[in-house]
C-alpha cells in the first residue's frame, strides 16, 4: 500500500527506527498478533519477549512494555535485538567466549560482543536498511530528476545493490515521475550507480564495526579473531558486504543461516528456556 493509497486512506508505520513511532497503533498492531497466534481467542494474557535496539533510552523502553501491557500480556521481557539474533543465529552466547554478532535490521544496525550470556560491548546506529533505500531515492531525484517511491527503491537495493565492485555489470530498467516534466519516465540504472548511491550508507556501518572492535577487551579480541563475526537482519544481505568488511577488518565473516528471522527464532527459543530469558533480559520497572 505504500505510496499507493488514496487521500482517505493513510499507510502508517507504528514503529520507526527500531521505537515506538505511533503508541496507539503499535499497540492494536501487538493485539492483533497476540489473538493471531491464539486463534483470536480474546481471553489469552501471553507471555512476551520483544526485541529492541541496545541504544533504547529509558522512556522508549516504558513506551514499548506500555504498549504490550495494553495489548493484554500477563509478562512482558525486553531483550536486545543483538542478543537475541545471536541466539537465533545459533551462536554459543553462554559460553565464556567472545561472539560478535551484526544485525543491520531495517530502522537500526545492531552490534554486539557476547560472552556469558551477558553483552560486554553494544552499539546501535540508525542506519540501517531503511536509510539504503532513501540513499538510493536521494541519488536517483539527484542524478535523473527522477522521483520513485520506497518500495521501488528497495526493489532496486535487492536486485543491484552491492557493496564491492562486482565481477559482471548489472543494471535494470526503473520507473518514476519525471520532477520537471512531471510525466512517468522509464531510465535505465547499473550496479556502479546504485554502489554510489549507497557507498555513504555502508561506510557509517563498516565504522561502527570498526568502532566495536576497538572497544572489544583484548582476551574477546582473540575469541573473535578465531570466530569472526555473524551478520543477521535483511540488510546483511547486501551483495558482497562481507566481502567488504572481511577487507576493511581483516576478520572471517559469516552471514547467519536465516538472517531475515535470527531475531525472532532468538526471542522464541528464549520463550522456551527461562532460565536464558531471565539471565539476558533488561531490566525493568
Amino acid at each position: 500500500m505504500l505510496g499507493r493509497t488514496p487521500g482517505n486512506i493513510s499507510a502508517i508505520s507504528p514503529m520507526k527506527e527500531g521505537v515506538i513511532a505511533d503508541f496507539e497503533r503499535t499497540e492494536k498492531m501487538l493485539t492483533y498478533f497476540i489473538q493471531k497466534a491464539h486463534n483470536r481467542t480474546m481471553l489469552v494474557r501471553p507471555r512476551i519477549v520483544i526485541g529492541v535496539p541496545s541504544s533504547i533510552t529509558q522512556v522508549e523502553k516504558r513506551a514499548v512494555e506500555e504498549s504490550a501491557r495494553r495489548a493484554k500480556a500477563a509478562e512482558v521481557y525486553l531483550v536486545e535485538e543483538a542478543m537475541a539474533a545471536a541466539h537465533g543465529a545459533g551462536m554459543p552466547i553462554e559460553e565464556p567466549g567472545g561472539n560478535m554478532i551484526l544485525d543491520i535490521g531495517g530502522g537500526t544496525t545492531d552490534i554486539a560482543v557476547i560472552s556469558l550470556a551477558g553483552i560486554v560491548y553494544s552499539k546501535a546506529v540508525r542506519v540501517a536498511g531503511n536509510s539504503m533505500d532513501e540513499a538510493i531515492i536521494r541519488y536517483i531525484k539527484k542524478t535523473y530528476n527522477l522521483l520513485i517511491g520506497e518500495r521501488t527503491a528497495e526493489q532496486i537495493k535487492m536486485q543491484l545493490g552491492s557493496a564491492y565492485p562486482l565481477e559482471e555489470k548489472l543494471t535494470l530498467d526503473i520507473k518514476g515521475r519525471h520532477l520537471i516534466e512531471g510525466l512517468p519516465k522509464t531510465i535505465t540504472v547499473t550496479d556502479e550507480e546504485i554502489r554510489e548511491a549507497l557507498a555513504e550508507t555502508v561506510s557509517e556501518i563498516v565504522l561502527a564495526v570498526r568502532g566495536a572492535l576497538e572497544s572489544t577487551p583484548p582476551e574477546l579480541s582473540a575469541d573473535i579473531v578465531d570466530r569472526g563475526i555473524v551478520m543477521t537482519g535483511g540488510g546483511s544481505m547486501l551483495r558482497s558486504l562481507d566481502k567488504r568488511l572481511r577487507e576493511e577488518t581483516g576478520l572471517p565473516m559469516a552471514l547467519a543461516e536465516e538472517p531475515l528471522s535470527s531475531v525472532v527464532l532468538g526471542a522464541g527459543e528464549m520463550l522456551d528456556d527461562f532460565g536464558l530469558l531471565r539471565k539476558v533480559k533488561l531490566g525493568s520497572r
